[in-house]
C-alpha cells in the first residue's frame, strides 16, 4: 500500500502539465449532504442550459420518443444533478424512475446503469453501487465514469487497497476533476494531508463542465485547509466555490465553520440560520445547535438539534442511509445506547473508518470506553488525522485510563486545529488538562 500511495502521489503531479494545457485551450466529494460527489463523463445535454431548463428539455424528448432509452437515461442524470444543486433527496425517486424506464427499454444502457451506481452512493448503498459499477464497467472497460462510483463504494465499504487499485486505473485512463479528488481523499485517510491538498488543488484546476461540480471541489479544498487550522486559505477557496455558484450551501456552511473557527459565534450563528431554514440538512443543524450551545443559547441550542431527528426521517423515506451520521448525533446530544445499537449497523453494512469511528464514540459515551478506543484505534489505522476523529479517540482513552495514549490523541487533535468546533475543541482541551 505504501508503494501505491507513491504511485499516485508520483503520477498526480507531472499530470498537472496536461490539466493546465487542457484549462489554456479551453478544454475539462465526505458528508453527510444528500449528494454523490462528482463521477466524470456527464449526461448534460448543453453546457449553456442551466439543469432545470435540461430536466424540462428532457421531459420534452422523452414524451416525443417514449421508447428511447437514452432520454430517459439522461434525465435520470439531470435530476441527480439537480439533487447535488439543491441537497433535495426528493429528486432521487426522480431519479431512479428514469433510470429503471431507461433500462426497461434497453438493459444494457450504459448511462443508466452509471446513473444507478451514483444514485445508490448518494443513498450511502455502498454494496449496491458497486454492484452497478462493477456491471458498468464491463459494459464498457475504457470509460471512466464508472471508476468513480467502483472507487467510492470500495472505500466506503472499508476495502482501502482494492480501491487503491482501482483509482490508479481511473488516474491511468484519464485525469480528470473526478480522479484527483479521489486521490485527495484516499491521501487523507491516509493521512497525507499536504498530499490530499495537492491532489484538490489539480481536481481545482482540471475544472468542470458544471459550476456545481467546481464549486463542489473548491468547497471539498476549504474543508482540508479548515481541518488545517488555516482559516484564511480556507476562507478564499469557500468565497471562490460561491462566486462560481453563488447561494451553494456547502460553502456558505464552510465560511460559517470559519466564523466559529475565529471564535465569532454570532457570525457563525447568523450564516447557519437561513441554510438549516432552506436545507435542514443534519449536518447543518447540528453545526448551528453546537454554535449555539457553545455561545450559552441553551434553549436555541436544543431546540435546533431536533431538527436532526426530524430530518433523518425525510431522509430515510428518500432511501438515504444516514446512520454513520446518526450514531454521532446520538452519542453527542441523544441516546448513547440507541448510538451503538446504529452504528453497529452501520458497521455491518459498510466497515469503513468512519462507521469505526462512530461505533467507538458511541460506546464510548454508553459507558464502554475500553471497547470504543479499540474502535477508535481502528478509525484511525490508515493514519487518518481528522481533528474530530482524533478528539473521539483522546476521549475514549482518556476514559479508558489510558493517560498516554489520551494525551497523544488529545495532542494530535489540537495541533492540527485547535478550534475545529466550538462545542468540542473546548472539551478537548477539558480532556487533555485531566492527562497531563
Amino acid at each position: 500500500m505504501n508503494r501505491l500511495r507513491a504511485h499516485l502521489l508520483k503520477l498526480a503531479v507531472p499530470a498537472l502539465v496536461f490539466v493546465v494545457a487542457l484549462v489554456v485551450l479551453g478544454v475539462v466529494n465526505r458528508s453527510s449532504t444528500p449528494a454523490a460527489p462528482p463521477t466524470g463523463e456527464s449526461g448534460v445535454i448543453s453546457r449553456g442550459q442551466s439543469t432545470p431548463e435540461q430536466i424540462e428539455a428532457l421531459q420534452d424528448a422523452v414524451r416525443e420518443a417514449p421508447g428511447d432509452a437514452g432520454s430517459y437515461a439522461l434525465l435520470g442524470d439531470a435530476f441527480l444533478q439537480r439533487a447535488r444543486e439543491t441537497a433535495d433527496p426528493s429528486w432521487y425517486a426522480k431519479a431512479d424512475d428514469a433510470f429503471g424506464e431507461a433500462l426497461r427499454r434497453d438493459p444494457r444502457e450504459l448511462t443508466a446503469v452509471n446513473g444507478r451506481a451514483t444514485l445508490a452512493l448518494a443513498r450511502h448503498d455502498f454494496r449496491a453501487a458497486l454492484e452497478h459499477a462493477r456491471r458498468a464497467r464491463r459494459l464498457e472497460p475504457g470509460l471512466v465514469r464508472p471508476y468513480a462510483a467502483l472507487v467510492d463504494a470500495l472505500v466506503e465499504l472499508g476495502r482501502y487497497d482494492e480501491a487503491g487499485r482501482e483509482l490508479q486505473r481511473m488516474i491511468d485512463l484519464k485525469p480528470t476533476l473526478a480522479s484527483y479528488a479521489r486521490v485527495s481523499y484516499f491521501r487523507e485517510l491516509h493521512g497525507d494531508l499536504a498530499g490530499a491538498i495537492e491532489a484538490m488543488e489539480l481536481a481545482v484546476s482540471a475544472g468542470s463542465g458544471t459550476p456545481e461540480n467546481s464549486a463542489y471541489v473548491q468547497t471539498l479544498l476549504g474543508n482540508l485547509e479548515l481541518n488545517r487550522g488555516r482559516t484564511g486559505p480556507a476562507r478564499l477557496a469557500y468565497r471562490t466555490a460561491l462566486e462560481r455558484l453563488p447561494g451553494y450551501v456547502p460553502a456558505d456552511a464552510g465560511l460559517a465553520r470559519v466564523d466559529a473557527a475565529r471564535g465569532q459565534l454570532d457570525a457563525a450563528i447568523r450564516r447557519y440560520r437561513p441554510l438549516v431554514e432552506r436545507l435542514p440538512l443534519p449536518e447543518y443543524a447540528i453545526a448551528l445547535g453546537e454554535a449555539e450551545l457553545a455561545a450559552g443559547r441553551i434553549g436555541d441550542g436544543h431546540r435546533d438539534l431536533e431538527l436532526v431527528r426530524a430530518e433523518e426521517r425525510l431522509l430515510s423515506a428518500s432511501g438515504v442511509n444516514t446512520d454513520v451520521e446518526i450514531a454521532l448525533f446520538e452519542a453527542d446530544h441523544g441516546s448513547a445506547a440507541r448510538g451503538v445499537r446504529v452504528a453497529r449497523r452501520a458497521w455491518r453494512a459498510a466497515p469503513s473508518v468512519r462507521s469505526a469511528d462512530a461505533l467507538g464514540w458511541a460506546l464510548t459515551a454508553a459507558g464502554h470506553a475500553e471497547e470504543g478506543l479499540a474502535w477508535g484505534r481502528r478509525a484511525l489505522k490508515l493514519g487518518w488525522r481528522d481533528p474530530v476523529v482524533l478528539y473521539h479517540a483522546g476521549v475514549s482513552a482518556t476514559e479508558a485510563g489510558r493517560r498516554e495514549v489520551a494525551r497523544r490523541y488529545l495532542k494530535q487533535s489540537l495541533a492540527l486545529n485547535p478550534e475545529f468546533s466550538p462545542y468540542h475543541a473546548p472539551r478537548a482541551r477539558r480532556a487533555l488538562e485531566r492527562v497531563s
